[in-house]
Order: structure tokens, then sequence, then C-alpha cells
């Protein structure tokens, strides 16, 4: 589910301890979601933790982006899937040898 990856991806993020971030995805209904919870009851336990990260972060927002402007995470993603052991990547510049694949 795209909100549970997007609580992994705060939680990532107040781990590295980035207090300023703008996240983006494709996914639109995360957007709404976060911006309006009251209005995704059935998702309330999850919209809950997503505030609690929230509040972590001193700046803090997130933008829809399209599919077709999201081109570079579809292709580090596709690389990701090929390797042979798992990854675990939060960052806004890749590794070289991830770079070297994509």
């Amino acid at each position: 589910m795209e909100v549970e990856a997007f609580i992994w991806v705060m939680q990532c993020m107040i781990q590295h301890n980035k207090q300023e971030v703008v996240f983006e995805t494709d996914c639109s209904n995360v957007v709404k979601m976060v911006s309006n919870p009251n209005e995704w009851p059935a998702f309330s336990i999850l919209l809950e933790e997503v505030d609690r990260c929230k509040r972590r972060f001193t700046t803090f927002s997130v933008h829809h982006i399209s599919i077709t402007n999201n081109t570079k995470a579809d292709k580090l993603a596709r690389s990701a899937r090929d390797l042979l052991h798992d990854m675990y990547y939060v960052n806004s510049i890749p590794p070289i040898w991830i770079s070297r694949t994509v």
C-alpha cells in the first residue's frame, strides 16, 4: 500500500536526521490522504502515524508529480529489483554503483 510505503520513507528520513523535506509521489491519493486525513476514515490508523511523523520535521510538504515526470525514480526502482540482494536507499543522489545501472 502506498501510504505504508510513504510512512516508511518518512521514518527513514527521520532516522537519518533530515529535518526539512519535500516528498514527491506519482500517487495522487497519498497527497489527498495526507492533506485531508478526515476524508479517509478507513485509513485513520495509518494517517495518524503519518501525522506523528510529520510533526517531527521542521519543514514538510508532499506534492503530486505525474508518472511521466518520475522516470528517474522508476529506473532506480527497476534496477534495484534486478539486484540479487535487498537494497535500501534514501537520498537525493544515488551512489555511483547504482548510477551505472540506471
